[in-house]
């Protein structure tokens, strides 16, 4: 169902939205900052860490995005594109002023609230920590509604690492660790070289007492299960962030189906117990 983030009357209706800047994290990765023009007949716009948006660029299509900035950064909505396809190319040529139409939010969220007075975890890899990041956010503003907060980020090379102003800041919160890991590594990197789901022995968080976030490529996922499980983590406080092509955001086109569900409506993001029987499976 879609998440109380919800904020249109119509949700197959674009909402007007300009470019308020532009961003470019590495080549081909950039992040688009939109400012939603007050609208009397609609609901202000707000939404959860963890849901999505389709943004849609006129003539051209849409696409699914994951809303990047934190639900009280309510003036603006930061959305992080890697340009792979006909729509995220058109977008990747976007400049402040343009134009574009956004429906949403769509999906469930990461269990933020639920979260409090727990130790937050989060374990992501390649551009898994877009999805997050909100998340991340949200907590390090509430940073005393958490416990311990562990925040492990792995790429495949170290040039791939974006917002490394922010994992430093983050860094610095009181109680809280970042790790972040490298496949490959530049000369000067000084994290870990090796799979980001290596990290988990070294995280210092209490497995009775914890929520997981994790989002990534699904082999990193299930990889990054396995070691939570090991630590002695229930099932019932992994939450995983899953991608499958999301055309509608509406559940009504079928493309994102993931056996019982629709990722787009009732995901992205899952409880790992009831979807374990799922990831990994082919066809699914």
């Amino acid at each position: 169902m879609r998440g109380p983030g919800a904020a249109i009357t119509d949700p197959h209706l674009p909402r007007p939205a300009q470019v308020a800047a532009r961003a470019e994290e590495v080549p081909d990765l950039f992040t688009l900052r939109l400012h939603l023009p007050a609208v009397p007949d609609r609901e202000p716009y707000s939404f959860e860490p963890g849901q999505f948006n389709m943004v849609y660029l006129y003539g051209v299509g849409e696409v699914a995005i994951s809303i990047a900035s934190d639900p009280a950064e309510t003036a603006f909505l930061d959305h992080t594109v890697r340009a792979v396809g006909r729509v995220t190319r058109a977008l990747a040529r976007l400049q402040p002023g343009d134009w574009l139409g956004i429906r949403g939010p769509f999906g469930n969220g990461w269990p933020v609230r639920a979260a409090e007075g727990r130790d937050l975890v989060v374990l992501t890899g390649g551009l898994g920590c877009a999805p997050v990041v909100a998340a991340i956010g949200y907590a390090a503003r509430r940073r005393n509604w958490f416990r311990r907060l562990v925040i492990m980020q792995g790429v495949k090379h170290s040039a791939d690492m974006i917002w490394r102003e922010r994992y430093a800041a983050w860094a610095e919160l009181p109680d809280t660790q970042v790790l972040v890991a490298a496949d490959q590594a530049d000369r000067g990197w000084r994290g870990h070289v090796g799979l980001v789901t290596d990290a988990i022995d070294q995280a210092e968080f209490d497995p009775g007492q914890c929520t997981v976030l994790v989002c990534g490529p699904e082999r990193m996922i299930l990889a990054g299960v396995d070691r939570l499980l090991a630590r002695g983590v229930p099932t019932g406080d992994i939450w995983v962030s899953l991608e499958r092509n999301m055309h509608c955001g509406v559940g009504h086109c079928g493309h994102c189906q993931l056996g019982p569900w629709f990722v787009c409506r009732d995901g992205p993001v899952f409880r790992y117990r009831d979807v374990q029987w799922l990831l990994g499976t082919p066809g699914f």
